[in-house]
């Protein structure tokens, strides 16, 4: 029943009136100034827009931001699969291994936080990260910047994408942000089946789909939304001494069930699940091959049922084999866009 307050209502006071209408206004002007992605956003369609998206591309294609040359963006995001990396480990430009799994890029125009743990705010700033990180592409910013002024190539084409200011570090990442947000899996079976074409998904996939989003599983409390993810971070029992978002956050959200402690302990990221049967192997350690590993693993109320700071909705769920063969089928069938991504022909 929902209750009428119309009765109750009482009459403001005019200057009580004004006062509130001035707080809103200045919250809203402040809550728009304050988004993390605001000087992020490209009007899609407008000509700085298309040339930021190009020049973006071909950043992120170009081994010429790694130290000696010898590795791009795409050496790690490979695009067919997933713009993820399909070995345990990446190698980094040492040869030496990272020490996680290389995260899918697709569908993160909305994302807040980036990487595993989550340590950087905006898609810019992550996209600067791999490539100064002397684990990784390990070419500092200052000789990046050198290298890109001194191209035959590369001042022109900031200069058109960016009128007002041109080659700088910033835009650097602005610009390989905006390739990055056109890596968009849509139109999948699942999203086809939700607009009302029934025929979209096979049997399989729909059984799997239902599984999916019901309280037996409850894969959707943690994978939400449109792309699949709360975009929060969790700790799923995985056995590993990485100590995930807890490294950047101590703190994170406090809780008393089963008993006090804060949810950063071996936390990460919740990945989104679009174009997901590309990305293989998963999780953040890469442990598990296969998807079907996957949902064994949270079948069985995962590796490590008894780690501190592991999330409630991690128990055992008493599937069939039927059962979760149907979820894997949802996930790859149901979640994979027709739309393909390449390597451009033209190289760089």
């Amino acid at each position: 029943m929902i209750r009428d307050y119309s009765s109750t209502q009482k009459v403001l006071p005019g200057s009580i009136k004004i006062f509130f209408i001035l707080f809103f206004v200045i919250f809203a002007v402040c809550s728009c100034s304050v988004s993390p992605t605001a000087n992020l956003s490209t009007s899609q369609g407008s000509p700085a827009s298309d040339k930021r998206i190009k020049l973006g591309e071909k950043l992120f294609f170009d081994k010429l931001l790694s130290a000696d040359k010898s590795m791009s963006c795409s050496t790690c995001h490979k695009p067919e699969h997933g713009f993820a990396d399909p070995v345990e480990f990446s190698q980094g430009v040492r040869d030496n291994q990272l020490a996680r799994h290389t995260p899918h890029l697709m569908n993160l125009s909305g994302g807040s936080s980036f990487f595993w743990d989550g340590r950087s705010p905006s898609l810019a700033k992550q996209a600067l990260d791999p490539i100064k990180n002397p684990d990784e592409m390990d070419l500092p910013p200052k000789q990046m910047m050198l290298r890109l002024r001194n191209d035959t190539e590369y001042p022109d084409l900031f200069n058109a994408a960016f009128p007002n200011s041109g080659l700088k570090l910033v835009n650097v990442g602005l610009a390989l942000a905006a390739f990055e947000r056109t890596l968009v899996a849509d139109n999948t079976p699942f999203d086809r089946f939700q607009a009302g074409d029934k025929t979209a998904m096979s049997a399989s996939a729909q059984r799997g789909m239902k599984l999916f989003f019901s309280p037996k599983t409850n894969c959707s409390k943690c994978h939400s939304g449109n792309n699949l993810t709360d975009g929060k971070f969790h700790n799923t029992g995985l056995i590993g001494d990485d100590l995930g978002r807890a490294a950047i956050d101590r703190v994170g959200n406090f809780q008393m069930r089963p008993y006090p402690f804060f949810q950063t302990q071996k936390a990460f990221k919740t990945p989104g699940l679009r174009n997901i049967a590309f990305s293989a192997p998963y999780m953040h350690n890469g442990v598990f091959k296969n998807l079907k590993q996957v949902i064994v693993n949270y079948n069985a109320g995962s590796q490590d049922p008894e780690s501190y700071g592991i999330s409630l909705d991690i128990r055992q769920i008493g599937l069939t084999d039927k059962q979760i063969d149907d979820l894997v089928t949802f996930l790859q069938e149901g979640l994979t866009s027709p739309r393909t991504f390449a390597a451009p022909t033209t190289g760089y």
